[in-house]
């Protein structure tokens, strides 16, 4: 997929602290730095727990970073104070959830559900452009308007997860992050519900912040991958690349836990071992591009390794 290099989010050397100075102080995201290109799909994988949601929440300000800056269209968001500056940043991204039941309101209709948006920040001149609108972006998602009179409890969890993709597109955004959009749906959807989201930014020239724990998904859906692990960003390049030529013992240790359908090659698999102690020995680490575009989160010791790893699979390392 063709990559525009222009920055539409740009990240810098970003911390959050939750509990900040208690007992049971949580460090969820530690010295992150990368940039998401306008209209590319970024996608962000690691374990549970890793610190992807709580990453996506903030390049939406729903949380306030302990350090570093979020830059949206070149704009610092911390500088965004102002009702109406904070409302046009509010329209310009938007969050797709991982659980359509939960971030569904059950005793809303989906007209009412998808025209929230639209009526808080007075998007719609009347009731006949606000039943419009709705049922346009109904048939957008590949569903019918009438379906706009029912209940979420009504639908099917592809179904609904089609209205909470539908009710981010209300604002007509810039930039979705879509958190684990297909993880609570059945195997059978997943694909269509992906397909979705990559014929939409096609359409209306979207940007992407795709989080996941499925790798194979993420490299089909993304054009560059940053892989996640204890809040830190360990490996950050093409989507083909670090799938298939990956550096980091880390991003090997989860590519190598993905099963085989070849029974055969199953059998030969071998699971790669992580030691993540490495990770607290005290050396100062920074993403460091090894590849052109493809970065490992590495201190000066470490870098010779991972140029071996880059040379042994082909690739042209920077001097």
């Amino acid at each position: 997929m063709k990559q525009v290099q222009t920055p539409l989010v740009r990240v810098e050397h970003l911390d959050l602290t939750f509990k900040r100075g208690r007992r049971n102080e949580t460090q969820a995201v530690q010295d992150v730095s990368f940039e998401i290109y306008e209209g590319e799909t970024f996608g962000l994988v690691g374990e549970s727990g890793s610190g992807k949601t709580t990453l996506g929440r903030t390049l939406l300000k729903l949380y306030e970073p302990t350090r570093g800056k979020i830059y949206f269209s070149d704009v610092d968001i911390e500088t965004l104070q102002t009702k109406a500056a904070l409302q046009q940043f509010r329209e310009s991204v938007q969050m797709i959830f991982q659980d359509p039941q939960a971030s569904l309101d059950v005793r809303m209709k989906v007209r009412d559900i998808i025209a929230e948006g639209l009526d808080v920040n007075g998007l719609v001149a009347d009731k006949h452009e606000r039943i419009q609108v709705v049922a346009e972006l109904l048939e957008t998602v590949g569903l019918k308007p009438e379906y706009a009179n029912r209940y979420p409890h009504e639908f099917s969890g592809g179904q609904r997860q089609r209205i909470g993709i539908a009710r981010a597109l209300a604002m007509r955004p810039r930039f979705i992050v879509a958190d684990e959009p297909i993880s609570a749906l059945d195997v059978s959807i997943q694909a269509q519900v992906v397909n979705l989201l990559q014929k939409l930014k096609i359409e209306q020239q979207l940007t992407f912040l795709f989080i996941a724990h499925d790798l194979a998904m993420v490299k089909y859906i993304s054009d560059r991958i940053g892989v996640m692990h204890w809040g830190k960003l360990l490996e950050v390049g093409p989507a083909d690349q670090v799938y298939e030529q990956p550096l980091h013992d880390y991003t090997q240790s989860l590519l190598s836990a993905i099963p085989d359908p070849e029974p055969d090659r199953q059998q030969q698999h071998a699971l790669v071992s992580y030691d993540a102690k490495t990770e607290l020995d005290g050396s100062l680490r920074q993403l460091v591009e090894i590849t052109p575009g493809h970065f490992v989160w590495a201190s000066s010791a470490e870098v010779p390794m991972y140029q071996e790893r880059a040379r042994a699979y082909g690739l042209t390392v920077l001097a």
